[in-house]
């Protein structure tokens, strides 16, 4: 446009200054009527422009502004971030919610050491071990079985052993892989003869070598205490003898995949039922026994209820007398004790019938979100226990009352743990809803 409005002849080649192009003189006949004409369509061609850039040009210098850095900050739509962690929980956002876990998946947000149990008949745990490995300082797969043959002792459970989960684990993250064994052998031959206590000691060594764990993670107290051999003094003291021998065994032993640290013994525990210890109780003096021979006790503070007194899963003020009463008396070491105790968290929960006779038992995270789509529950936040519960009827009219963790439960149970300077364990992380890593 502007080229239309100076068609002049330059003032060089001796032509006057005055001096009209006579191709345009037809155009300058209006005079300034037609500049005028000119300048309004040069005038609204330009509010047009501006109209149409000004909020492109807007737009675009906002998303620079206010975009959040996800390099930097990943976190924003964690649980804590979408407001979901509360007592007044609903079925439609659990229904809507579970399965959306933030984009960190990486971030911690504790610092205390975090056991994860594994399954072999759940087999969707080791694809979230893997996710979530940077969660984890533990990770404990359900593997092995040490049982009496004959008259020797043979350790089975080799052929659920994952060489390429492992690897890749490793690859990955730093969590520790301690395989579950469970202490089946016949415990009156096996704690009465040091050969016994020898070969079963040498096996696990052996295992743990070869297959390059960072040690394991024993069960023999509940089995001890089923075959009654706690209530013997003699086979009592000669049982904490052997996991204090074995746990030294492991200690004199390097870690193939670190040199510097030497294989760990994390030994399950179960809680003392009432504040008078009985015999079978795992208490006080022996948590202090064990203290310099194990790295860590994963304490089974979970089924406190059952089909035949059906409530909550694992109430806060039971969890919190069991801590006091299992580090009472610990003197000096309480609080290096504490810090040795991982809390058990389940990541199951129970649906218990209450009419019609008793029933019932465990539910996982799949068989929860099918009762609510089908019942669409009214949940309760249980005040006492801190847990959340509804009730339903079935398609024959039978009461139930389902207790199953949620975002709330957890977090309280994650706090408690951090006040006393313990750990977790968690039964088990495939039994549970995809946000609940969000917490950890």
């Amino acid at each position: 446009m502007a080229k239309k409005r100076d068609r002049r002849v330059p003032t060089d080649s001796g032509h006057r200054v005055n001096q009209v192009d006579p191709t345009v003189q037809g155009e300058q006949t209006g005079g300034a009527s037609y500049s005028r004409h000119l300048d309004r369509r040069f005038i609204t061609s330009f509010f047009f422009l501006f109209a149409i850039f000004i909020p492109i040009i807007s737009l675009i210098v906002y998303r620079i502004k206010y975009t959040p850095d996800t390099t930097t900050n990943t976190d924003l739509s964690s649980v804590y971030e979408r407001g979901l962690v509360k007592p007044n929980a609903n079925y439609q956002e659990i229904l809507a919610e579970n399965s959306r876990v933030s984009e960190n998946t990486s971030r911690r947000h504790y610092t205390y050491p975090i056991l994860a149990y594994i399954t072999p008949w759940n087999s969707r745990g080791y694809d979230l071990a893997k996710t979530f490995n940077s969660k984890f300082t533990h990770l404990s797969p359900v593997w092995y079985d040490l049982k009496s043959e004959g008259t020797r002792l043979v350790l089975e459970g080799r052929h659920n052993a994952d060489f390429g989960w492992i690897s890749e684990l490793r690859k990955n993250g730093n969590a520790l892989i301690l395989p579950r064994i469970v202490l089946e052998a016949f415990p009156n031959e096996l704690l009465r003869k040091k050969k016994r206590r020898d070969e079963a000691i040498n096996l696990i060594l052996a295992e743990c070598k070869e297959m390059q764990y960072d040690g394991i993670v024993l069960e023999s107290w509940s089995r001890w205490a089923a075959y009654g051999v706690l209530h013997d003094q003699e086979l009592r003291r000669k049982a904490l003898q052997f996991v204090k021998q074995l746990g030294q065994a492991l200690h004199s032993v390097s870690s193939e995949t670190n040199h510097e640290n030497h294989l760990q013994l994390v030994y399950v525990i179960g809680p003392p039922r009432s504040k008078n210890l009985q015999e079978h109780d795992f208490g006080p003096e022996d948590l202090q026994s064990l203290g310099d021979a194990v790295d860590g006790f994963s304490l089974m503070t979970y089924d406190f209820s059952g089909p035949q007194n059906p409530g909550p899963n694992a109430p806060m003020k039971w969890i919190k007398s069991t801590l006091q009463l299992i580090l009472s008396n610990t003197g000096n070491n309480a609080q290096s004790l504490a810090h040795k105790i991982f809390l058990g968290i389940n990541f199951y929960g129970n649906d218990f019938v209450l009419s019609e006779g008793l029933g019932g038992g465990a539910i996982t995270g799949r068989d929860y979100l099918s009762l609510l789509e089908k019942h669409r529950p009214v949940l309760h936040w249980e005040e006492k226990s801190e847990e959340h519960m509804f009730i339903y009827s079935d398609n024959r009219g039978i009461k139930h009352a389902v207790f199953y963790p949620s975002l709330m439960s957890i977090s309280v149970r994650l706090e408690e743990a951090r006040l006393w300077g313990a750990g977790v364990s968690i039964w088990e992380i495939v039994q549970g809803l995809d946000y609940f890593f969000d917490l950890l």
